[in-house]
């Protein structure tokens, strides 16, 4: 049966929660296709694994710096474009990841694990304590909006408004609400930078307001974009990853099960399984800088790319029965962060969040029950929930080996 390709840039494809069929169409019968300029540019679309990973590996073939999102031709350029971490080629991008590579890095991971986890303890106590709630808004943007404050120096007082703003941003019903707190949260790191910039801390805006980049600091407006990409990026994809992670694993028992028994022999598959199975960045974005074959296609210079990841991380190419949500998933290659020059440097840190959150479950939780039906994004950016009601009964045991019955 032939799909509508032209469904790939309608919101309501990913609020039904199941574009997948049109994905295995298009990697089966067009892998690689133009699609005519609308709404939106003209673009090719990628939906094939190893297609997505030789453009996401080749930066000196494919562009970030005009943007790596769709965005309709009325709204213009990404203001983010050539100026930040996300949106940049080298040698820019390189001066700024190695700005802050260094907070992500192992050795400072280390050091941050007992705090991480006494908040992912705190999270799930209180949610356990509510009984019914919103997972989404109370427990998984809530750990990474943490860290992520920390890593910012956001001041104690402060976070409370950046808790509402980034809940509104990402989780708000219309784009016009959603809008107000994104720009709330851009007026908020405006101050911030100027601040930190007179009287710097030891924090990543201060670190930011200090990148010198060909002889000159960076205008304070770039320290701002790259603040919030640092917001966006280290709490968005990690809250819609542990949504969805925990739908799945509520609509398995039996995966729940296999974590019980051995979580710690687990989780490191069942993260990975988390991410690739979520794959919440929907799409990435390049621009090719010379003509190239991709697919048997003839890709053009200056030619906008679209790489799908979810459906990538879906192609049966790549992975054994891909439409199976597996924890113990090995070998488990996804590309979710990405992959090349600009594979997501908070991956560990990402990866540390949903194990703190999984382990708290396990220990603190005796049964997760649906309260409600789970609320997809209508977005063609990320791919996941804006609402998952549940309802928690606290275990029995202080600390038990794990979670003794998810049902529904």
């Amino acid at each position: 049966m032939r799909h509508d390709i032209s469904r790939l840039v309608d919101g309501a494809t990913y609020r039904s929660g199941n574009p997948f069929a049109l994905w295995r169409w298009m990697r089966e019968n067009a892998p690689v296709v133009w699609h005519e300029p609308g709404a939106f540019p003209g673009f090719w679309s990628l939906t094939r694994f190893a297609e997505v990973k030789e453009v996401l590996r080749d930066a000196e073939t494919f562009s970030s710096s005009s943007g790596i999102l769709l965005r309709p031709l009325a709204q213009g350029v990404d203001p983010g474009s050539d100026r930040t971490l996300a949106l940049s080629d080298a040698p820019r991008h390189t001066v700024l990841r190695g700005a802050i590579a260094g907070w992500f890095a192992p050795r400072n991971l280390r050091l941050l694990t007992d705090s991480l986890n006494s908040a992912a303890h705190s999270i799930v106590r209180d949610a356990v304590r509510a009984s019914r709630i919103d997972f989404v808004t109370e427990v998984a943007a809530k750990l990474p909006l943490e860290v992520v404050c920390a890593f910012l120096g956001i001041p104690d007082e402060d976070r409370p408004s950046i808790v509402e703003w980034s809940t509104d941003a990402f989780c708000a019903g219309t784009a016009e609400e959603r809008s107000i707190a994104h720009l709330q949260i851009l007026d908020y790191f405006g101050d911030l930078a100027e601040r930190r910039r007179s009287r710097p801390g030891e924090d990543l805006v201060s670190v930011l307001a200090g990148v010198r980049f060909e002889n000159t600091y960076l205008p304070l407006e770039e320290v701002v974009l790259n603040c919030d990409n640092l917001l966006v990026g280290g709490t968005e994809n990690v809250r819609l990853a542990m949504s969805g992670g925990m739908l799945a694993l509520l609509e398995r028992p039996g995966q729940w099960a296999l974590l019980r028994e051995d979580f710690e022999g687990a989780v490191d598959t069942a993260v990975e399984e988390i991410l690739r199975w979520t794959s919440s960045a929907t799409h990435i974005l390049r621009r090719a800088r010379r003509d190239v074959v991709l697919g048997g296609q003839r890709i053009r210079r200056g030619d906008l790319v679209v790489c799908w990841l979810t459906s990538a991380n879906r192609d049966p190419a790549q992975f054994a029965d891909p439409d199976v949500f597996d924890v113990r998933r090995t070998p488990n290659r996804h590309l979710a962060l990405g992959a090349g020059p600009h594979y997501c440097v908070g991956t560990r840190l990402a990866k540390l969040e949903i194990a703190a959150v999984l382990r708290e479950f396990l220990a603190q939780v005796d049964q997760v029950l649906p309260d409600g039906e789970p609320e997809h994004l209508d977005s063609i950016v990320v791919n996941g929930l804006r609402r998952l009601p549940l309802r928690l009964t606290a275990s029995a045991l202080s600390r038990p080996r794990g979670m003794a019955g998810a049902r529904g």
